[in-house]
């Protein structure tokens, strides 16, 4: 996960948010049932402190779990890539 929060980082992609937050929980799942925990506790843990700090909408909230529980569950990340995100990512 920590990969896919630096590489979205340095990316500074407009439109790519959902792809590493697919990426990330799906690269922290294929590390077997500790990472997928892990992954689920710090998506959910995010999701919650970011809608209630930062007034995002809930939308967005939503939006952001549904790439991360796709990623959880073995889905490609790619589905959530958008056009033109360099290929290094």
């Amino acid at each position: 996960m920590g990969r896919a929060y630096f590489d979205m980082r340095d990316a500074n992609y407009k439109g790519a948010d959902k792809y590493f937050h697919a990426r990330g929980n799906y690269d922290a799942a294929q590390r077997g049932s500790g990472g997928r925990w892990a992954a689920e506790v710090l998506s959910d843990g995010r999701e919650n402190f970011q809608s209630g700090v930062s007034g995002r909408g809930a939308e967005d909230t939503l939006a952001d779990q549904e790439a991360n529980r796709w990623g959880r569950d073995g889905g490609d990340p790619n589905k959530y890539r958008p056009k033109g995100l360099p290929e290094k990512y």
